[in-house]
């Protein structure tokens, strides 16, 4: 048995590797890589592995750089099923749903793009086309429909009648859907089989509602080989789900390969304690400027625990029960599907919420926006409220029509709850409000540039550190030093390399055999 390691290795994005035995192919996630669009296309657009030679798929969670290729093996010969827990399935319906959509949108757009400046070059004269140039121009004026968007059938017309190259999504809505059909949701500890002599049973990552870390062994007596894969690793103390698990079944506690992620290998969280404080902090002070607070915030993990954090609060009487706006389709769904799934919540929300009859995710002031109508009507209320809308880290979506509103007013409050990437609107507002900040306010406010307009920094930029759904080095450390596993080797994988290099030296440094797969390395396990 031997696994190979495909994605997210020395790189955080697309989670991708295949634990292969003499009768089967067993995939451990499917995940899509993210981040710079050339590269990540080219990288994406290649399944290095046969779709009609994988057994079955194991699933640790739902987050797309985990299951966002799915589709692309559905679609090309897979016959298995995908072994996830049923949250991760009712989650995957939403998620890959929304995933299909955007990369429908990115290929329209680049598609639009090569279609205009093909009619522009004609119309200046560098190009020969059969048209005149008064058929061309109106041609143009046609590519967008009356209410502004992709004339899709036009413009893929004018790419094949002139040779020129159409690009095609990696997978579409119908692609998504049909992948659906595949999954075969799993309770936590309950083995199943997923394959010749190889089972699989799922135990709580506490990563997100649904993640599961996968505990697949291979042969029986002596002969048996035993694989961990943690997928992603959650914190400990956060609310709503479970704690990564300590406590494994006794046949499950020997591990000949532990493939163990690293995302936060080299770095300490702020403690968890401290994130409702720093929240009702933030609130406070807004309102008492008669501001709004705007909270660029992902659909699926984050939005949620906002809204359990925010209930509490106001069920405390320790805030002022100013409006709560979910502006996000998406999230809106994926709260329903936490709604459904009361099984995975830790202790805690039970005691708090569900003993006294009440829904953690819905509360008088909180409302969901879902029509654009909707959405635009907010930026006419003058009234403090808090905002919570996508994307994260507001690249895109209806967060953006939120921050040309609110910006400019230094009443208004930006709080940042997650990572904000390199060359992101996000990174941009956070650097510059923390440097207007440490100037003391003074002379002109730094200028952000979107929907190709500037826009002053006015408003305040606050950031709380400890919201995020992966453990730090601490944290991971923890569970290699606190549950009653037995680890005979690490691999370590989703991280980049410098924290993945780096916990990796502090993990051999409390006499544990780690190594850091290049991609495309395998490892044997005899």
């Amino acid at each position: 048995m031997h696994v190979t390691f495909h994605g997210a290795t020395r790189e955080v994005t697309g989670s991708f590797h295949t634990l292969t035995t003499e009768r089967d192919k067993i995939l451990l996630d499917c995940g899509l890589f993210q981040g710079r669009r050339k590269e990540t296309e080219e990288k994406n657009r290649v399944l290095e592995v046969d779709p009609q030679t994988i057994t079955n798929i194991v699933l640790s969670h739902a987050h797309i750089d985990h299951s966002g290729r799915l589709p692309m093996v559905t679609n090309r010969g897979f016959q298995g099923r995908i072994f996830s827990t049923r949250a991760t399935a009712d989650a995957c319906a939403y998620l890959l749903r929304d995933a299909a959509k955007i990369q429908e949108g990115d290929a329209a757009y680049l598609n639009y793009k090569t279609a205009r400046n093909f009619l522009a070059k004609v119309q200046s004269g560098n190009v020969e086309a059969r048209l005149p140039k008064e058929k061309m121009h109106e041609i143009g004026l046609r590519l967008r429909t009356e209410n502004q968007n992709l004339n899709v059938p036009l413009i893929e017309k004018i790419l094949r009648q002139h040779q020129l190259e159409i690009i095609e999504p990696l997978y579409s809505i119908e692609d998504a859907e049909e992948t659906l059909e595949y999954f075969e949701g799993v309770p936590y500890r309950h083995p199943v089989v997923i394959g010749h002599d190889l089972t699989c049973t799922l135990y709580d990552a506490g990563h997100i509602l649904g993640s599961a870390m996968a505990v697949i062994h291979h042969g029986t007596g002596s002969q048996r080989r035993t694989v961990m894969f943690t997928g992603d690793v959650g914190r400990f103390g956060k609310p709503i789900t479970e704690d990564p698990t300590l406590r494994f079944a006794e046949e499950d506690r020997d591990i000949d390969l532990l493939i163990m992620e690293s995302t936060y290998g080299d770095r300490q969280h702020d403690p968890v304690v401290d994130m409702k404080p720093a929240l009702r902090r933030v609130v406070e002070e807004t309102y008492a400027r008669g501001g709004s607070v705007l909270i660029p915030a992902f659909a699926f993990g984050r939005t949620q625990e906002l809204i359990y954090f925010l209930h509490e609060l106001y069920m405390a009487g320790e805030l002022p029960k100013i409006p709560v706006y979910i502006d996000s389709p998406l999230a809106t769904d994926i709260t329903n599907v936490f709604g459904e799934h009361p099984e995975t919540y830790d202790v805690d929300t039970h005691h708090t919420f569900l003993q006294n009859g009440l829904n953690p995710f819905r509360f008088q002031e909180l409302k969901f926006i879902n029509s654009v109508e909707d959405s635009m009507a907010l930026n006419r209320d003058e009234r403090p409220h808090i905002v919570l809308s996508g994307s994260g880290m507001c690249e895109g979506g209806r967060i953006l029509h939120h921050l040309r509103y609110k910006i400019h007013d230094e009443r208004n409050t930006v709080l940042i709850v997650g990572y904000m990437g390199q060359n992101t609107l996000g990174r941009r507002i956070q650097e510059m409000g923390q440097a207007y900040d440490d100037e003391g306010r003074k002379g002109a406010p730094p200028v952000l540039n979107f929907f190709n307009k500037e826009y002053p920094l006015r408003a305040r930029v606050q950031t709380i550190g400890g919201f995020s759904a992966h453990g730090d080095r601490d944290e991971l450390t923890r569970l290699l030093a606190e549950s009653n596993l037995r680890v005979r080797r690490i691999a370590l994988v989703h991280g980049e390399e410098e924290q993945s290099l780096a916990f990796a030296e502090y993990l051999r440094q409390r006499n544990f055999d780690v190594t850091v797969p290049c991609h495309g390395e395998s490892i044997d396990i005899a």
